[in-house]
């Protein structure tokens, strides 16, 4: 009899642990049994989250939330990790669900392949989630402009807005339809090749003649594209130094006997104007002006008298003109 309760007691025991555990693992306490470490995150919102939520990587699940709590304005959730769970330096929380009535949970994500991996109780980057509240009430609102918009559109309003209109095409009816009889014999010429349109679109005598001038313009840029290198070639040649007008404008030398030059001719023109020289007398001297004059008109007379002799008088007359 002894044996037969200390059995059952027995039984009753290990009954009482294995259902113990059944029910800590359903809760999401099993993680308390396992090793692992822990990490935290704030969020602007916990969006409903509990203390026992999934932690998930990539749909798999690496850990459970232990504590949520608010601090420095932030939702602050405690989260415990297993320690096989592979949680970046730069991996981001974000809370999420997974339905209109789903449980929330938290999904981690892998982060960059070279960062270091977290340690305990590192403070993990965040992304917020549009929050569920918020989606449903712009719906909300988005359903109730629509039943305003259906409301305007319905009973009397309707026909307030659509009765002015009906009555103008009705007593419009005749030009309405005489104007779209003219745009379908419009656009039947046009398909028929008929009219400027027409050919414009299908005479292939005036697609030959416009690819034609397409050609003639690329073959026009392709000659001013030549015409600009040579002019570029002629200006880096310029910039060198090299040819006539390179020289003429990099060339020292030849500005130095330029200036030398005009110098020179400054000083010349300077001396006939002071009427140095043979050429300043003749400009400047008024008595050799004077007898270059009379001598001109001597010469004018001479000739009018040789028009009036003869030959042998010729020498007479030059010598009586000039005083011999």
């Amino acid at each position: 009899m002894k044996n037969s309760l200390e059995t059952k007691l027995g039984i009753f025991v290990i009954l009482a642990v294995f259902a113990a555990w059944a029910i800590i693992e359903t809760l999401g306490s099993a993680d308390f049994f396992r090793h692992g470490f822990h990490v935290s995150a704030q969020f602007d919102s916990a969006q409903d989250l509990k203390v026992g939520d999934r932690v998930k990587m990539a749909g798999v699940e690496i850990g459970r939330v232990e504590k949520i709590a608010l601090a420095e304005n932030k939702a602050s959730v405690a989260m415990k990790l297993h320690g096989d769970a592979v949680v970046k330096t730069d991996s981001k929380a974000v809370i999420k669900f997974t339905g209109l009535m789903g449980q929330n949970f938290v999904a981690i994500s892998f982060g960059s392949p070279g960062a270091n991996k977290a340690e305990e109780g590192m403070v993990l980057e965040t992304a917020e989630q549009a929050d569920l509240n918020a989606i449903m009430a712009k719906l909300d609102n988005a359903a109730a402009g629509i039943q305003n918009i259906t409301k305007v559109f319905s009973g009397d309003k309707i026909d307030n807005i659509l009765g002015p209109l009906t009555d103008f095409f009705k007593q419009n009816s005749a030009p309405i339809t005489a104007t779209i009889s003219n745009v379908k014999n419009i656009s039947s010429q046009i398909a028929a090749g008929q009219g400027t349109i027409g050919k414009l679109i299908y005479d292939d005598a005036l697609y030959a003649s416009a690819m034609t001038t397409v050609s003639n313009l690329q073959d026009t840029a392709a000659s001013a594209k030549d015409v600009l290198s040579s002019a570029k070639l002629v200006m880096s040649n310029v910039s060198a130094g090299q040819g006539t007008l390179g020289k003429l404008i990099t060339d020292e030398t030849l500005y130095t006997a330029t200036t030398a030059s005009m110098t020179n001719l400054n000083q010349i023109l300077q001396k006939v104007n002071q009427g140095q020289g043979t050429v300043g007398k003749l400009v400047n001297d008024q008595d050799f002006y004077k007898n270059a004059k009379l001598s001109m008109q001597k010469l004018d007379k001479a000739a009018d008298s040789l028009e009036d002799t003869g030959p042998l008088s010729v020498i007479g007359t030059m010598m009586s003109q000039f005083g011999l």
